[in-house]
């Protein structure tokens, strides 16, 4: 084997043993987070090169701080619902990095919602939030309630009961959480009226909302259509566009609506969504 040949075995071997290194280390942590090691695994055998390359990177243990929150909150949501009976859900913010600017990421609220799924999509929230160039950290929360099925009334007390603890938390200069799943403008504007009450303030803190609590146009279609452009821009680096191709889209909700709505004025055909 040449000089050279043996110099790249050693660093790949090199790169694979910290990659293995970090993720014991973050399955140590944070145990029966099958989600997020998943996430943290597909990132780390991205940029482990870059970082092997930047002792300084290493030195300041950048990839161990991305891997572990800044802040978790884990509290109790109590609500009655229609019949007089009382319910207990668990409420959740992952406040993951915030190196760049305030916190942002999404609400969820659906009953596969754990601190694992959440701490996986707030790891990810980071990167995509410091992708877009914008000074703004990544954090996600939520909750295991289950607005499907639940009447106006029963919705609104759970929201006003999560935002009772959350006020604490959040703010324009701290964390503005936005909806996700099971979180449209009925259950933003339910969560912003209750921390207008709670703070006495109109503030800036919840992205999401209607256009009659100072909501912005075109908000709904944002994440969908934006997909579509980037998918867009990304074929048009190697000469090609949408029209013509055809698209899966995975997935049944509000993002996934407008992607496939997009794609369908730009000339693709989409075979298929998906859904739980």
């Amino acid at each position: 084997m040449s000089t050279s040949a043996q110099k790249n075995s050693n660093q790949t071997a090199a790169v694979e043993l910290s990659i293995s290194s970090l993720m014991e280390q973050v399955v140590a942590q944070s145990p029966g987070e099958a989600e997020f090691h998943q996430a943290v695994r597909e990132v780390v055998k991205s940029v482990m090169p870059l970082v092997h390359a930047k002792p300084a990177y290493r030195d300041a243990k950048i990839l161990e701080r991305l891997v572990v929150p800044d802040s978790s909150i884990t509290f109790r949501v109590t609500w009655v619902d229609d019949k007089g009976q009382v319910q207990v859900n668990r409420g959740y913010r992952i406040k993951m990095n915030g190196a760049i600017g305030p916190y942002k990421g999404g609400l969820r609220l659906h009953p596969s919602v754990n601190l694992g799924i959440l701490k996986f999509l707030a790891f990810e929230q980071v990167l995509k939030n410091s992708l877009t160039t914008l000074p703004m950290g990544g954090a996600k929360g939520g909750s295991d309630f289950d607005p499907k099925g639940r009447s106006d009334g029963e919705v609104m007390r759970f929201c006003q009961a999560f935002m009772s603890v959350l006020f604490n938390h959040i703010g324009p200069d701290l964390d503005v959480p936005a909806g996700d799943i099971g979180v449209g403008d009925r259950e933003i504007g339910f969560l912003f009226g209750q921390y207008r009450r709670l703070t006495n303030r109109f503030h800036g803190v919840l992205t999401g909302k209607s256009l009659n609590w100072g909501g912005s146009q075109l908000r709904p279609e944002a994440t969908g259509y934006g997909a579509v452009y980037f998918a867009g821009n990304m074929l048009a680096t190697r000469d090609q566009g949408l029209e013509g191709k055809t698209a899966t889209v995975s997935g049944s909700g509000n993002a996934a609506q407008y992607t496939v709505e997009k794609l369908n004025s730009m000339g693709a055909k989409v075979w298929t969504t998906s859904s739980k």
